[in-house]
């Protein structure tokens, strides 16, 4: 390990949107939030990182394979640390935004899209669509049109303790018990997990988890209902523009989480990568936890979003590595699997990492966390993204 330098830059590039999703700024611009990380050694190959809400410039992983030696970015999208308006077609501009960027004012010739949590579907959607676009507008029919755009595709993709998809996430988390939004004590007690007088208590039966599942499904399909009618409204009544924020209630009663023999790993039973899930369920910082209708329909809806990891696998044709964490309390193996599988066209190396977590984070996971940076530099190396580094050093090949 050696040092590594840190530089802060903005992404700025002009706003064509007719909404305004995000607050301050100077509205005719985006402005993205972007960190450059540059190992010791010139390189002509970048690692960028983007995760739809951003935070991550500081994670153990990014120092640490700048420390490694590579050079990473880790870039926010407009929407860092709020998503409540975010639309993942607005993000997937952004992504192309931020890698234009680097090729053209710092000299990179090869970008490796890196996806930790998720930005692994954000990455493998962006991806399909700089490879070959179809997504005219967001579900909402707002823009961006993404075949109109550039977005120039990256030259690898590496898949880090990811996600199949929020919408996904979101679903599979949600509280399948809640029967009335405007109210989340109307419950279904026998769908409440967290109730002890439920008489469904892990282990759960399967017949339970089928219709645990199915419950969640229709109440996600719900509340896409209500608001594509909400949005039907505000159209008729001649307020296009308008949007309407709302609160979804219940967004952490997952079964895996009470009991460890579904989707097993080595994850710490009755926890979730937000601590106590019955305390997260209704807490402030849930997923989705406030939300608008556009946003609802692009990022959270189980039937329209499509920034959907396993379905836009199918359209990526650059190397790609996959990897999972053993002791990961929020990607589960499941969703490590799905993903890896998708990638049928073109060359899916997985790898799991055992005992780490999802964030390496803490004294135990150093080692956990060397060990998936050593993969990953092996596997650059055995995809040619990182040969540059010796012949850079050699003086032939450099970046400002």
């Amino acid at each position: 390990m050696s040092a590594y330098s840190r530089t802060p830059f903005l992404v700025v590039f002009p706003d064509t949107s007719s909404q305004r999703d995000t607050y301050g700024g100077t509205g005719e611009n985006v402005a993205l939030e972007a960190h450059l990380l540059r190992g010791a050694t010139p390189s002509d190959t970048v690692i960028v990182f983007m995760h739809p809400v951003g935070g991550g410039a500081y994670l153990p992983m990014t120092n640490a394979l700048a420390r490694a030696g590579h050079h990473v970015v880790y870039c926010n999208s407009r929407y860092r640390g709020v998503d409540s308006a975010l639309l993942m077609e607005k993000v997937v501009e952004d992504l192309a935004a931020c890698i234009r960027h680097v090729r053209a004012e710092f000299g990179y010739q090869h970008v490796v899209l890196a996806g930790w949590s998720g930005g692994g579907s954000l990455s493998v959607f962006y991806q399909e669509q700089a490879e070959r676009p179809t997504v005219t507008a967001s579900p909402s029919g707002d823009g961006p049109d993404l075949t109109a755009l550039d977005i120039p595709p990256a030259d690898g993709l590496m898949l880090l303790a990811a996600h199949v998809s929020r919408h996904e996430t979101l679903t599979e988390w949600l509280d399948a018990s809640i029967l009335d939004e405007r109210d989340p004590s109307v419950r279904d007690r026998e769908l409440d997990l967290y109730d002890p007088l439920n008489p469904n208590q892990p282990p759960y039966t399967e017949e339970f988890l089928e219709r645990y599942r199915a419950a969640q499904i229709a109440r996600n399909r719900r509340i896409t209902a209500w608001a594509t009618a909400r949005l039907d409204i505000l159209r008729r009544s001649g307020r296009a523009s308008d949007e309407f924020a709302f609160v979804v209630h219940g967004t952490m009663a997952d079964p895996r989480w009470l009991d460890p023999a579904l989707d097993p790993n080595d994850r710490t039973p009755g926890t979730c990568y937000l601590g106590d899930p019955q305390v997260v369920n209704m807490s402030p910082v849930g997923l989705a936890r406030f939300t608008t209708l556009r946003s609802w329909l692009s990022q959270w809806s189980f039937d329209d979003a499509r920034a959907d990891g396993v379905r836009a696998a199918a359209g990526v044709t650059i190397p790609v590595l996959v990897i999972g964490n053993t002791a990961d309390d929020a990607c589960t193996p499941s969703h490590t699997r799905r993903l890896h599988e998708a990638f049928v066209n073109t060359t899916a190396e997985r790898y799991d990492v055992r005992g780490a977590t999802h964030y390496y984070s803490g004294p135990d996971q150093r080692r956990h966390l060397g060990d998936a940076v050593a993969h990953i530099d092996d596997w650059m190396h055995r995809q040619g993204f990182a040969d540059h580094l010796e012949s850079v050093a050699a003086g032939s090949a450099s970046v400002s």
